[in-house]
């Protein structure tokens, strides 16, 4: 895998998540990290996923939090990837100020919603984001003099569709510009539709994949069972969630637990 992420001391970093899905290679596999930790965040980038998601959504992480886990990521092969709580201007300016070059932004149910999502991504005249790069690490502090005519070209946007609503609208929302990639969350999807059975769901997901891949987007998706990920990623998913920090660390506890805190006689009751 090419881990190189930057183009020289004066330039934007390079986007190297970016480049190898435009590229058309392999599956693009990568890990949720939920736990907030920027511990947890480097432990997972020295195994060599892909792509991790900073999650500050459903994650305890705030703008500080999202910033020491970029910079526990950043000696690593791994690409980060940040989804602030909501897709506010405020929000994304904040995110794409501390270094952020990939976003998956959170509900997303129309292409006007789209469409603005994608405005606080871009400076204006073409978008609405605050113009702040000499005195924030993504424009190491100003000494990338020309990061505000650069900085769009390496940005990956990627929009989260959940909800009945943007089911019903994402061909729209395909054709907005400026949208990198469309994300289907199974989970928020399958509570708005009314909990439809597994299978059944499963094939929601993967018909939407084909259709973002159809538009020329990147399609992701998140599976943490094996056959699931593997049927989504037949349907075309290029960048794919297969893991989380806290779903593991959590299994590989009560697997520890159960292999060793349940042997006859392990209590000590003070005899010998």
């Amino acid at each position: 895998m090419d881990t190189s992420t930057t183009t020289g001391p004066e330039g934007v970093p390079r986007n190297g998540l970016k480049e190898r899905l435009l590229a058309g290679r392999e599956p693009q596999l990568g890990l949720w990290l939920s736990s907030g930790s920027s511990g947890m965040a480097e432990i997972a980038a020295g195994a060599r996923f892909d792509w991790g998601l900073v999650d500050g959504e459903h994650g305890p992480n705030s703008i500080v939090s999202i910033l020491t886990q970029l910079r526990a990521i950043e000696p690593y092969g791994m690409t980060p990837v940040v989804r602030p709580a909501e897709a506010s201007r405020v929000l994304v300016k904040q995110v794409l100020d501390v270094g952020a070059q990939c976003l998956l932004l959170p509900m997303i149910g129309t292409p006007e919603e789209a469409a603005e999502a994608v405005a606080a991504t871009r400076y204006p005249p073409r978008g609405v984001r605050g113009v702040g790069a000499s005195i924030a690490r993504a424009g190491r502090w100003g000494r990338i003099g020309n990061y505000m005519a650069e900085a769009e070209e390496q940005l990956c946007v990627i929009l989260q569709v959940e909800t009945r609503e943007g089911l019903s609208r994402i061909d729209e929302v395909l054709r907005v510009e400026g949208v990198d990639g469309v994300f289907i969350g199974p989970a928020d999807l399958g509570a708005s539709l009314g909990g439809p059975a597994a299978d059944e769901l499963e094939a929601i997901v993967c018909e939407c994949l084909r259709k973002i891949r159809g538009a020329g987007l990147v399609a992701g998706s998140i599976a943490l069972e094996e056959g699931t990920a593997r049927r989504y990623s037949a349907a075309g998913a290029n960048l794919l969630a297969v893991a989380s920090d806290t779903d593991l660390f959590v299994r590989a506890l009560d697997d520890c637990l159960a292999r060793f805190g349940r042997w006859p006689g392990s209590s000590y009751d003070g005899s010998s």
